[in-house]
């Protein structure tokens, strides 16, 4: 059954974007190829379409197309019009002057670089101290090179409407001691680097790792011994 409902977020260069409805309660997702009508979809735009589920992550638009017919855009959720999505959604973080979506501020990168650095010569002092096995010279390399790869397959299927990895997944690597092959996926993708929401869930993942670390090391350990 056909749908309708506005075009909230838009993003050209990753050709995707976002579909709120009245009749759905959560955005609805779509990729350029989905989009039927003539140009590049903009944010307020009325469009109708066909909503699907597929593998359980979240409503999908198919065939989606101008709403030509209607004088004025269906109302969203909650009675919001959309000229006030495009004055700035706080649902989806702050917007630009111009109704963007501004993107989070990023951490520096040589304070992250020195941090990557204790971490690391951390980690080979309890293998040369023998509280950590030296196996970690090599799995931690290669946890890191996962990482990196996750982001980067997270990405394709993001630019190419393809399953993607989940979030939790990401930080998942990154709380076991991927966090420096995601801050590279961050900085050399750019994936993942403009969701001030999920980038303050990272850093919570590298406190904890770091912590982790350290009170094995200085405090489990030689209480063991």
């Amino acid at each position: 059954m056909k749908k309708q409902g506005t075009v909230v977020r838009w993003d050209t260069a990753r050709g995707f974007g976002f579909i709120r409805s009245p009749a759905t309660a959560a955005d609805i997702f779509f990729h350029a190829r989905d989009f039927r009508g003539g140009g590049v979809p903009a944010d307020g735009l009325a469009v109708t379409f066909e909503e699907i589920h597929v593998g359980g992550k979240g409503p999908r638009a198919m065939a989606v197309q101008p709403a030509r017919a209607l004088t004025h855009p269906p109302a969203l959720q909650g009675g919001a019009h959309p000229s006030a999505v495009r004055r700035g959604d706080r649902a989806h973080g702050p917007r630009t002057s111009r109704g963007r979506m501004a993107p989070a501020r990023e951490t520096p990168a040589a304070p992250a670089l020195i941090l990557m650095l204790a971490w690391a010569a951390l980690i080979g002092w309890g293998v040369w101290v023998d509280r950590l096995p030296k196996l970690a010279l090599a799995t931690v390399p290669l946890l890191n090179l996962v990482t990196f790869y996750a982001y980067w397959t997270d990405k394709y299927a993001a630019q190419n409407g393809q399953w993607r990895t989940t979030e939790n997944t990401l930080h998942l690597f990154g709380l076991l001691g991927g966090w420096p092959g995601a801050w590279a996926a961050h900085q050399i993708l750019r994936h993942k680097s403009r969701k001030a929401k999920f980038r303050a869930a990272y850093w919570v993942t590298v406190v904890l790792n770091c912590a982790a670390l350290c009170g094995w090391l200085f405090w489990v350990q030689p209480s063991i011994r």
